[in-house]
């Protein structure tokens, strides 16, 4: 029965990932070079399935993959493959098929192309694209990188402002350059300005007769083109937004960002967070071995520098610990205690920073808690440590040594973790990228230094 559950639970895991009797067909059919078992294949595959495909397989394979299926190539699997393999595919694909693939995407998904690209493949897509679409993607391309300017799709939908429903559905019927998609009809005054937006799904909803200007949302704000990304994505998760305008220098409308593209770059700040955290950069599994080992090298660095830090502490109660082995033994207990403790801490404060809710006038109450939280930690640990350490050594003393330097250590844990980021990030540093190895350094010096000094203080 329980081999039955996990295979079930197994399944429902893997619900939304390629079945690998699908991968292996695929490959089979690529090796084969029958191109029309690949595109039937292929067919039922969405862009992004596709996309993970091509990550997952190796450089021979992806490059065969996608030489056999040239001409059914999509524009929209170009946009949902990760940066680092994207260029190497899109060096794989002919003109021509390049040509096709791009011209179906939106300007903003093009944008999002051609940013990470060199300029010879920028060029190769920018000629590909229609004269009209092309001063639209290179109109955007002038704006600073990750701003509402870059993330933005020029296409809009817009209607005067004293227009009623019937008259609004009817240039939406009869007009052929609509977006291929949105979800407001943008509200402009005689200045081209954005002062409201109607839902679709009130527009359809109201009579032919009723003005446009009594069904607007209240969800209506406006962005700037330099506006950041960053906060652009946090304003649409707070406020539920669907899409929203974009305005230039003179408040004039100039473009639409949506959810989508939103939500993809609050996604990218998350994992980008994360990998830092970790100290590997922005790496991918599509990285190779060079520049892969290029990245984390310098925060191997770092943490060897907090490592000979952490000895040169305990090199100072060199005598003591030739005097009580056991103090060797114990040691790293109490410092990996409060490493674990001071990345908990960290995690959370990170991710609070990222989403704004870590403020100026909590900061203190969420120290607080912390500091709290740790002691009562410590204090059950100390327990604990004091019953293994007086039992595993035989030695009342150095079980409440260990005791209080779990309780110490566990505290200061709690407040790095919260205080650390908080400092660097108003010292205007992400606290993503070097929270980690502070707060390291600390719970390791403190911890040996508290339980090490304690001992020479006790058993001396």
């Amino acid at each position: 029965m329980d081999n039955v559950i996990v295979s079930e639970e197994q399944r429902e895991d893997d619900a939304y990932a390629l079945d690998p009797r699908t991968v292996v067909s695929i490959l089979t059919a690529v090796e084969l070079g029958d191109r029309d078992k690949l595109q039937v294949l292929l067919e039922p595959l969405h862009a992004a399935d596709i996309a993970d495909l091509l990550e997952q397989i190796s450089p021979s394979e992806r490059a065969d993959l996608v030489h056999l299926y040239q001409r059914e190539f999509d524009g929209e699997i170009l946009s949902e493959l990760d940066e680092g393999i994207r260029e190497e595919v899109i060096a794989l694909l002919h003109p021509e098929v390049l040509a096709g693939a791009v011209r179906a995407l939106e300007s903003d998904d093009v944008v999002d192309l051609l940013e990470d690209l060199d300029e010879p493949q920028k060029e190769a897509i920018l000629e590909a694209l229609e004269d009209s679409d092309r001063a639209a993607v290179e109109q955007s391309m002038v704006h600073p990188e990750e701003s509402a300017g870059r993330l933005m799709q020029p296409e809009t939908v817009s209607a005067p402002e004293h227009w009623n429903v019937g008259q609004a559905i009817d240039f939406i019927r009869s007009s052929e350059d609509l977006p291929e998609q949105f979800y407001h009809v943008i509200v402009v005054n005689p200045r081209h300005e954005p002062i409201a937006y109607v839902t679709l799904g009130r527009l359809m909803g109201s009579h032919r007769d009723v003005r446009l200007m009594d069904i607007t949302d209240d969800s209506f704000r406006t962005f700037s083109v330099f506006e950041d990304e960053g906060d652009i994505a946090y304003v649409f998760n707070q406020y539920h937004l669907i899409s929203a305008p974009v305005v230039n220098d003179d408040g004039r409308l100039v473009g639409a960002i949506t959810i989508d593209d939103a939500m993809a770059v609050l996604d990218e700040e998350h994992e980008e967070d994360l990998l830092r955290l970790a100290g590997v950069g922005e790496g991918r599994l599509s990285d190779r071995v060079l520049e892969t080992t290029r990245q984390r090298l310098p925060w191997l660095g770092v943490n060897l520098v907090t490592a000979i830090l952490a000895s040169l502490v305990i090199a100072q109660f060199e005598g003591i610990i030739s005097q009580f082995v056991a103090l060797a033994v114990l040691m790293p207990i109490v410092a990996s205690m409060g490493g674990n403790a001071g990345t908990q801490s960290l995690t959370v404060a990170v991710r609070a920073i990222a989403t704004r809710d870590l403020t100026g006038a909590n900061v203190w109450r969420v120290i607080r808690k912390e500091a709290i939280v740790g002691l009562a930690n410590g204090v059950i640990f100390a327990v604990i440590m004091a019953v293994v350490g007086a039992i595993w050594f035989g030695s009342t003393q150095i079980g409440l040594i260990l005791a209080v330097a779990m309780i110490v250590n566990l505290v200061v844990a709690g407040l790095a973790g919260i205080g650390v980021p908080v400092m660097l990030e108003r010292a205007g540093i992400d606290p993503a990228l070097a929270s980690g190895a502070f707060v390291t350094t600390v719970t390791d010096v403190v911890g040996f230094f508290v339980f090490l000094g304690l001992a020479a203080m006790v058993l001396l």
